[in-house]
C-alpha cells in the first residue's frame, strides 16, 4: 500500500515539491555559510519525493546553534516552502482520493519550517 501511495504522491506532488526543496538547496549552497541549509533541504527533497514509509524524528541533542539556524532558515526559505505545501495540500483535498496525499503533504509544514535538527528514518 506504501508502494501505491508513493507513486501516486510522485505523480501528483511529490516530483514538484522535490523540486521546490532542490532549487532552495541550490540556492542555499552557492553561499558557503549555508551550505548546511543546502544539505537539510537536499534531505527534504528526497523526503518529499517518497514520503510514505518513512517519518521525520527530531535530534533531542541540537543545540541553540540549530535554533539559530531554523530562525534563519525560517526567514530565508521556510515560509514559502511551507506556503507550497498548504497550497499543494489544498489542490489535493479537492477530491477523495487526494485526501490522504494532503494530510501527508500539511504534515511536512512544520518540517519545512524547522528542518534543523531533524532526520528522515525509514518507519518499521
Amino acid at each position: 500500500m506504501r508502494f501505491i501511495l508513493n507513486v501516486i504522491w510522485l505523480v501528483l506532488s511529490g516530483l514538484w515539491l522535490a523540486i521546490g526543496y532542490f532549487l532552495a538547496g541550490v540556492l542555499a549552497c552557492v553561499l558557503i555559510v549555508t551550505i548546511p541549509f543546502g544539505i537539510a533541504s537536499f534531505r527534504m527533497a528526497g523526503y518529499a519525493l517518497w514520503p510514505f514509509g518513512r517519518t521525520v524524528v527530531r535530534d533531542p541533542a541540537s543545540g541553540c546553534l540549530t535554533l539559530l539556524g531554523n530562525v534563519l532558515w525560517l526567514v530565508l526559505f521556510g515560509w514559502w516552502l511551507a506556503l507550497e505545501h498548504l497550497v499543494t495540500g489544498a489542490a489535493l483535498a479537492i477530491t477523495v482520493i487526494g485526501i490522504p496525499l494532503a494530510v501527508a503533504n500539511w504534515k511536512m509544514i512544520p518540517l519545512a519550517l524547522w528542518p534543523l535538527g531533524a532526520r528522515v528514518v525509514e518507519v518499521p
